[in-house]
């Protein structure tokens, strides 16, 4: 929107230029979470919207938070980190690019639905929110609804590597979806599971104070660099990656998504005064996949956000096992953040308990790590 203003108005160009428009739209939501968060933290804890901590299946983890106070702890302060999101993306983004436009789309929507369950938990007594099935097939409408626009708009401007998904390592190595139907729907079911995954485990992880924020401020900042690579012919020419023309506007959207998650940092910093939930987290952990999809780093994900899928497969395994073996743990507990902060460690349970700060800092650092990681591949072709 500001570009456009002073394009036309005082024929700026600096507000053409994709790093200086990132850079501003990483300050300014930074600047709006920060401002929304202090009265939105007072209207939530005059309004008594707290964490039910004795809506867990572990009585440790319950008593625990209570020594600790966060009972009186308020949560949904991911509503203050969306709205300051969508207000720094509507600033300095081009609003005429559908990619933008559509993550901004998904974004709402998975805020909505996890508002609902945030909702819920705090207005009806003894509910721990919406059910499995409802927040899955809340998410699974509005992932549909941007993956299928996507796929008309691949076919209608001819932009087939939107469908391609390009394994790293290899260079002249693709698989395309954009063969017929059966591939297009191939492409949406795989489009889901990335979206709907990365959403579910941006939730997972948002246990500790500053977890998830601060993983997905290193992920976001990490797959900004690989919107802005894709996005220039010449660079995607040089390293072998496929060019997606546009791509590079997501840049600025990860710059906002980093500055909102900053912003909102500032006050989950332990201790936390306020709280993410469902209402913050599904949205940026499916932004966080958008942009992936649109970098056409699919498949690189799971390296890039290691701390987001180790969470939700410690979570996932730890079912499976349970059920499986009649009632036996694989790891001391699951999401893995617990277990290293109620056991001192992921399957033995001996060792000292760790510090939730020192959790969080690990994580931070095996984060950082894994990011460098990823970006190293951009290289390794």
């Amino acid at each position: 929107m500001l570009t456009v203003i002073f394009d036309r108005l005082f024929d700026v160009s600096l507000f053409g230029y994709i790093s200086f428009r990132a850079a501003m739209a990483t300050i300014t939501a930074f600047l709006f979470a920060v401002f929304l968060g202090r009265p939105a933290i007072e209207w939530l804890k005059s309004h008594r919207v707290r964490e039910d901590v004795s809506k867990t299946d572990s009585i440790e983890l319950a008593e625990l938070a209570q020594r600790m106070g966060k009972h009186d702890t308020p949560t949904m302060g991911g509503s203050f980190l969306v709205i300051a999101l969508l207000l720094s993306v509507a600033l300095w983004c081009r609003l005429d690019n559908l990619h933008v436009v559509l993550g901004l789309v998904l974004t709402a929507g998975l805020a909505a639905v996890g508002f609902i369950d945030d909702y819920k938990k705090l207005t009806v007594p003894h509910s721990k929110g919406l059910s499995t099935r409802s927040k899955l097939l809340g998410q699974t409408a509005i992932t549909l609804f941007t993956v299928l626009a996507l796929v008309w708009y691949a076919h209608a401007s001819d932009r087939y590597s939107l469908l391609t998904v390009y394994p790293p390592f290899f260079k002249d190595v693709s698989i395309s979806f954009a063969g017929g139907v059966l591939s297009g729907i191939g492409f949406v079911i795989f489009a889901w599971f990335v979206i709907v995954g990365t959403s579910n485990a941006a939730n997972i992880t948002d246990g500790l104070d500053g977890l998830s924020a601060g993983c997905m401020i290193i992920s976001g900042l990490a797959l900004s660099v690989f919107c802005y690579v894709t996005g220039r012919y010449d660079w995607t020419e040089y390293l072998g990656l496929p060019f997606i023309p546009e791509a590079a506007e997501m840049t600025v959207v990860g710059g906002a998504l980093c500055g909102a998650c900053m912003g909102f940092l500032w006050y989950n910093a332990f201790p936390a005064r306020v709280f993410m939930g469902d209402s913050g987290s599904l949205p940026i952990g499916g932004l966080l996949a958008w942009m992936a999809l649109i970098s056409k780093q699919e498949l690189v994900l799971p390296l890039l956000g290691f701390v987001f899928f180790a969470e939700l497969g410690s979570s996932a395994l730890q079912r499976f096992y349970f059920q499986r073996t009649g009632g036996k743990r694989l790891f001391t507990m699951a999401p893995i953040h617990h277990g290293l902060q109620l056991k001192g460690g992921v399957f033995n349970a001996s060792a000292a308990p760790w510090h939730e700060v020192t959790v969080v800092v690990r994580a931070w650092i095996v984060a950082a790590a894994c990011a460098l990681a990823s970006l190293a591949l951009l290289k390794v072709r």
